[in-house]
């Protein structure tokens, strides 16, 4: 499916019936991540599986912003008339869902931010290393994007009034304490994080997540 908002056309899947889920996937790659949890979760929710701009089946603008992305989401919200959404996004996807509650809360019913970081310095050292050097030499605007953005204030942070859960793994390419200072700047926030699971493990094409959505949702 498609829908255009203002110039920017997005490809979603929507499937299930229940509580509007909105998943958001991370930097390259597409709502195909969700698959098997979105088998697992249809029974109660009607999920909206969107590609971000410039990912999967949406059109591609000429430069990336997580800021312009995360409109794209509340644009979304809005058009389709989804009642209170719970939106849950992955690496860029968490940057999303942090974004769209920081300027948006009155739209949602809650954020769960996977793997989400305020600033590129809450990357492992090593990890930036190679994000900057792949955006230098092969000029990614993809790498380029997470290299240089986003610049999330704890200030904005603390204006989220939906509540929100963050969440990382173990051995997470995010730094533990940008999640924790993350976790510290959202008034009420919750935070979980899966022992012996990398940056993606638990959620690209995983089932993993299904019973804290389950649990996230009883909470509201």
């Amino acid at each position: 499916m498609y829908i255009q908002l203002k110039g920017q056309i997005l490809s979603y899947e929507k499937c299930g019936q229940g509580k509007d889920l909105i998943l958001l996937h991370g930097n390259g790659e597409d709502h195909t991540i969700f698959d098997e949890l979105c088998k697992r979760l249809e029974d109660s929710f009607t999920i909206y599986a969107i590609d971000t701009r410039g990912h999967g089946g949406s059109a591609t603008p000429n430069e990336y912003h997580y800021r312009e992305m995360a409109e794209d989401i509340s644009l979304f919200i809005s058009s389709l008339e989804l009642d209170h959404p719970i939106v849950l996004g992955f690496s860029d996807g968490g940057i999303l869902a942090l974004l769209t509650a920081i300027n948006h809360s009155d739209l949602l019913a809650g954020i769960i931010a996977c793997g989400a970081n305020r600033t590129p310095k809450g990357l492992q050292r090593k990890e930036l290393h190679e994000i900057k050097r792949r955006a230098r030499r092969e000029k990614d605007p993809l790498a380029i994007l997470m290299a240089t953005e986003p610049d999330i204030t704890d200030s904005e942070l603390s204006r989220i009034s939906c509540p929100s859960l963050i969440v990382a793994g173990e051995r997470d390419l995010i730094l533990p304490k940008e999640t924790e200072a993350i976790v510290h700047a959202i008034p009420g926030a919750r935070s979980r994080i899966f022992e012996n699971q990398d940056h993606g493990s638990y959620v690209i094409h995983s089932t993993v997540l299904e019973k804290t959505v389950r649990e996230f949702y009883m909470y509201l």
